[in-house]
């Protein structure tokens, strides 16, 4: 008996799955934002009135660079540029490179 209840939990899982699956695929075909839980956050989520309009998180994500003086990465946007070289601060532009 244990078995055929395990075999039955298992079917409706997977038909589960696939239904999910179906589901975010055909509207992603349609050009919607896929129902249900996901990477998708309100554009402004966390801010007074709540009714935004949602976007993917990976709409919002922008390109990282590396600091040639320490190796951490941040975004680029926020980037020292001297020398043609990417910095964290200004106080590692102005430091000497790295041994």
């Amino acid at each position: 008996m244990t078995r055929l209840l395990f075999w039955i939990a298992l079917v409706i899982l997977v038909v589960m799955a696939v239904r999910s699956k179906l589901r975010a695929a055909m509207a992603r075909a349609q050009g919607q934002a896929p129902q249900g839980r996901g990477p998708a956050q309100p554009a402004g989520a966390g801010s007074a009135g709540g009714a935004g309009t949602w976007q993917r998180v990976e709409d919002r994500s922008e390109p990282m660079a590396c600091c040639a003086q320490c190796g951490i990465y941040f975004p680029a946007s926020e980037a020292v540029r001297v020398g043609g070289r990417d910095f964290c601060s200004t106080a590692h532009a102005h430091q000497p490179a790295p041994r």
